[in-house]
């Protein structure tokens, strides 16, 4: 993403959900994501056997959190992105905010290969 124009940051995050004037460090764009998984719980009844303590318990996968993907435009290009917010998965990190970078990567690739295409 670094690099890219605002009007290509448009064109394939969407407007921005806040932005905020840091002055000579540019501006930031943050782009906000909630996500409401269906939760999966678990739930083990509690067994004792005579002398063997209680087992038992539940487990909680895939919550729901979320994402504020951050932007900082310099000269009205992409000159560094960050994450914030509750958006780990239990086997991925940053995953709820791979969607908005995910997006934008693919737009900058295919508007490479359509000026690569052009200029041959």
């Amino acid at each position: 993403m670094v690099g890219l124009s605002e009007a290509d940051v448009r064109m394939c995050a969407g407007f921005p959900t806040a932005t905020a004037d840091v002055g000579p460090s540019g501006q930031i764009w943050t782009y906000q994501r909630s996500v409401q998984r269906g939760n999966l719980n678990i739930a083990v009844p509690t067994m004792a056997l005579g002398a063997i303590p209680a087992v038992g318990g539940s487990v909680n996968v895939a919550p729901g959190g979320y994402c504020n993907t951050q932007i900082r435009m310099l000269g009205a290009r992409v000159a560094e992105v960050t994450y914030a917010g509750d958006n780990n998965l239990p086997n991925s990190i940053d995953a709820l905010c791979v969607s908005t970078v995910d997006a934008c990567v693919a737009y900058a690739r295919q508007r490479n290969r359509k000026a690569t295409a052009v200029s041959r």
